[in-house]
């Protein structure tokens, strides 16, 4: 591979948008040779004694060979496979292994919705480094943003914090994954989620569901909310609200009729877990909307 990386300047038109790319690179580090190598910039470059400090959100891909990560709270192994994240003020430092030396694809990004997105998820807050494992995908969207860097054309920086969003989204979505990956738990999961979209105008036991499945409630519950991030529950609530909002939206049903036609057991019921959900009352988004119109 050739070695790459290009910083970029800070625009007010980028700071606006939310989440901005700061810089972006790839590099094969040989066994037993410096690094980080000494062309970057003051502000990136680190010496391993005194490591570094960024301002920014740095993502770092290590796709093959082995190293270590420093920070404040310890020391943290680095294996092929490893996601390095670095956060804007936390003091660190890593490198290769001399032995393996290792190949990494990184880029560094901020704003204020990068913020929201990497707080939101507790994963990328409790340590410097999260194993994936080689996952082809998300390797091209690292160069896919190189590509882009590399051109630099416009609307570059708005397609590349896209990317970002949706490698921040595959990394979430392996770890959730992980333990599901083609097992019959897994299968089981999916089955529910199908059975659960089918029925939108049912009060389903979730009991009986994972009886159906052939699956004990204790552990499909736990299951499905770690696979979903929802618990069976509040996924079919979730889809229930959902049509109730397109009724209201698209139809002249009255509240009464869409909430039997959802099987509520009652119209007090529906409004008030409606409510709950959306801020307000099924008469009150009714009327939003004609207003709107």
């Amino acid at each position: 591979m050739n070695n790459y990386f290009k910083y970029l300047p800070d625009n007010p038109e980028y700071l606006a948008w939310g989440i901005y790319i700061t810089v972006a690179g790839a590099a094969r580090v040989e066994p037993r040779s410096a690094y980080p190598p000494s062309k970057h910039p003051s502000g990136y470059h680190f010496n391993w004694n005194n490591g570094r400090i960024l301002h920014e959100y740095q993502i770092n891909y290590i796709t093959e060979g082995e190293g270590l990560i420093e920070t404040k709270e310890g020391q943290y192994n680095i294996k092929e496979g490893s996601i390095i994240l670095i956060h804007p003020a936390m003091w660190h430092r890593y490198k290769p292994d001399e032995k393996t030396g290792w190949t990494e694809h990184y880029v560094g990004f901020s704003g204020e919705l990068a913020k929201k997105m990497i707080g939101s998820y507790a994963p990328f807050t409790k340590t410097p480094v999260i194993q994936i494992g080689f996952q082809e995908d998300i390797l091209q969207l690292f160069n896919k943003i190189v590509d882009f860097v590399r051109d630099e054309k416009p609307g570059f920086q708005q397609i590349c914090s896209g990317i970002i969003i949706q490698i921040l989204g595959q990394i979430i979505a392996s770890k959730r994954n992980e333990n599901f990956r083609f097992g019959p738990l897994e299968k089981a999961i999916k089955k529910a989620c199908i059975i659960i979209h089918d029925s939108p105008n049912e009060n389903l036991n979730i009991e009986d569901l994972a009886g159906q499945l052939n699956i004990n409630y204790s552990i499909f519950r736990k299951a499905f909310k770690k696979y979903t991030g929802l618990s069976p529950l509040q996924y079919h609530t979730s889809l229930r609200i959902k049509e109730a909002i397109n009724l209201l939206t698209n139809t002249e049903m009255s509240v009464k009729e869409i909430s039997y036609e959802l099987g509520f057991c009652s119209v007090f019921y529906f409004s008030k877990l409606f409510k709950e959900k959306t801020n307000q009352t099924p008469s009150q988004y009714r009327n939003s909307i004609d207003r709107a119109l």
